[in-house]
């Protein structure tokens, strides 16, 4: 397998793609395959030349570095190094000489960020064949999200016209420099001193050279003096807000005519860069299903899009976790015959979805309005403009106060979240938790009742999404890319009337805080994680290992005959071999694609 981030950090290095490939790649390892795995574009060095070197082995992979490729990675690094990223012979070749070494069958590409696109047909031409999991949407977008300066999904590339100046410029020569000269310091002097150095440069030399240019801070402004009473009864002291209840106390006789809303003085500054995230039509997906605009070339990025087909073209099979990528990469010119939808399976999922199935309120509907407690709502993601937090932020202040009063937002965003939280603070019902790892669902999914999904690119077969149904959730989702397929909106399933999730045009709060709206007035009724599951579509983990084993062999032609075996040893507590009946060679059951996992 190959990939660009660290396959042992997995989630916290390249996000929902890594933890997938990692998952899977220690389920094979674990059914009995011999798997190792190669990133690319993130390491360099000041020795020259570029070179393959063993990094660590983790859970049974051997895992490898490529030592300075001409390709950087993740993506928005090598985005002015089309050149490069079409074609890098040199590269490739190196690649294919550690798959001899190593004796590789099949190659698996989870992310060819990193590498050249003409790394695909040069492993084709060695008799192997490869596998590629597209977990975005990078073979026909550099920008990877097909979203067009980050904020509105791109409809047309123009050919690559509108791929020119995209992204912030980045000197790929000077990019790989800076790494070369920061990992080999790292490596040579040690974490601390790498530091300081890092530190000096980045952080005291623009100082220091503002201070010998004579240049200083800008004088505080004197705070203007006295009270000012604004329209709406709103007082100012010296320039700051003050609560106009200051006075007040416990008293709250006025609490149905007052806003619930509380006065903070934390203003919003420029460096706070509110992004403004574009809108898409309800039927957004099938209009760029359905445009004749993706096979159009004009420029490097044009020809760089056309490679990536090509790329997928000479692919034994792609495989990616939703069929609007299939779809997707179809439109922008890829063989249909060379896809196949693979959905994902997780172990946390199964975890969480176990646990679910075990709890006493399994059957039991999680909230009505006469319930005596508020609804409450999640986000769970990051603070990048795709996944539309952003959305979500200006939602909520679209309700109305009953509304509002009778929902409990619960907000978990990895990343820089101060803008988004200083907007909302004046309302008490949105709480700010900040980032988590995957098991944090395992107890947190108790601790709301239905989940938001606001993104604003075409989402592919999003692991909050996944998580959200393997726990039982209802979800309130963008209707973009993906998430459609796994959505069922109430009164369009027979055999579950509820459904599971409602869906609203992407990029649109007003359409967000109606549809919370809807739930928590019982418009929607919403269901319990038992009638969730009748109606979601789910792949465990074990079946997940199994079918990509299963796609293995039948690109190698194995007819499964030979089925390998997973051997679980079961210890006591002080370490001693297990003998309660249980066995100490079991294996899982074998499937018609021949392979037997035991989890």
């Amino acid at each position: 397998m190959i990939g660009w981030a660290r396959l042992s950090l997995q989630g916290r290095e390249g996000s929902g793609y890594n933890l997938s490939c990692s998952e899977l790649a220690a389920g094979l390892a674990l059914a009995g395959h011999q798997v190792s795995y190669m990133r690319s574009g993130m390491d360099y060095s000041l020795r020259r030349g570029m070179r393959i070197r063993p990094s660590e082995r983790w859970r049974g992979i051997a895992c490898y570095d490529l030592i300075n490729s001409p390709n950087l990675s993740p993506a928005s690094s090598n985005f002015n190094n089309m050149v490069q990223e079409l074609e890098s012979k040199e590269q490739s070749g190196m690649v294919v000489r550690w798959l001899d070494q190593i004796r590789a069958e099949v190659l698996h590409i989870h992310s060819l960020e990193g590498y050249g696109l003409d790394l695909v047909q040069a492993v084709r031409d060695s008799g192997r064949p490869v596998v590629i999991t597209p977990h975005n949407y990078w073979y026909g977008c550099p920008q990877v999200d097909l979203l067009r300066h980050e904020t509105d999904v791109c409809l047309d590339y123009d050919g690559g016209r509108a791929c020119v100046g995209c992204l912030p410029p980045v000197d790929a020569v000077r990019l790989r420099r800076v790494r070369a000269t920061e990992q080999s310091a790292f490596r040579k002097l040690g974490p601390f001193w790498a530091h300081t150095l890092r530190t000096f440069y980045f952080q005291f030399k623009p100082k220091l050279v503002r201070l010998l240019k004579g240049k200083r801070g800008d004088p505080d402004d004197a705070a203007p003096p006295g009270v000012t009473i604004l329209p709406g009864g709103i007082i100012e002291h010296k320039g700051y807000p003050v609560d106009a209840e200051l006075s007040a106390g416990f008293d709250v006789r006025d609490a149905r005519a007052h806003s619930g809303e509380i006065l903070h003085d934390y203003p919003i500054e420029k460096s706070d860069k509110i992004p403004q995230l574009g809108r898409s039509p309800v039927d957004q997906n099938e209009r760029f299903l359905n445009s004749d605009v993706h096979l159009k070339v004009v420029n490097d990025y044009g020809r760089r899009r056309a490679a990536g087909i090509a790329a997928l073209d000479a692919a034994a099979l792609v495989t990616p976790p939703s069929r609007f990528v299939l779809d997707a990469m179809v439109a922008m010119g890829m063989d249909r015959e060379r896809g196949r939808h693979v959905r994902l399976g997780q172990p946390h999922f199964d975890q969480i979805n176990r646990s679910v199935r075990r709890s006493p309120f399994y059957a039991a509907r999680p909230w009505t309005p006469q319930s005596d407690r508020p609804l409450r709502l999640a986000f769970w993601g990051t603070t990048r403009n795709n996944k539309g937090l952003e959305i979500l932020v200006q939602a909520i202040p679209l309700l109305t106060r009953e509304v509002r009063q009778r929902c409990h937002f619960l907000i978990r965003a990895a990343g820089w979240d101060w803008p988004f939280r200083k907007r909302v603070l004046k309302y008490p019902e949105v709480s700010f938790w900040g980032g988590y790892d995957p098991l944090h669902l395992i107890a947190g999914a108790k601790e709301f009742d239905a989940g938001i999904l606001p993104h604003v690119w075409f989402e592919n077969s999003p692991l909050v999404l996944l998580e959200f149904l393997h726990a039982g959730k209802f979800v309130i989702s963008s209707r973009l890319g993906g998430p459609p397929e796994w959505i069922v909106e109430p009164g369009t399933h027979p055999a579950s009337p509820l459904g599971n999730g409602l869906l609203f045009p992407g990029g649109d709060p007003q359409a967000l805080a109606e549809r919370i709206t809807r739930l928590a007035s019982g418009s929607v009724t919403l269901p319990s994680a038992q009638e969730i599951h009748a109606v979601s579509h789910l792949q465990s983990y074990p079946d997940h290992v199994r079918e990509v084993d299963g796609i293995y062999r039948e690109l190698l032609g194995d007819t499964g005959e030979d089925v390998p075996t997973v051997h679980v040893k079961r210890l006591n507590a002080d370490g001693s071999p297990s003998h309660d009946g249980a066995g100490e060679s079991e294996s899982g059951r074998p499937t018609s694609n021949g392979v037997a996992i035991h989890g």
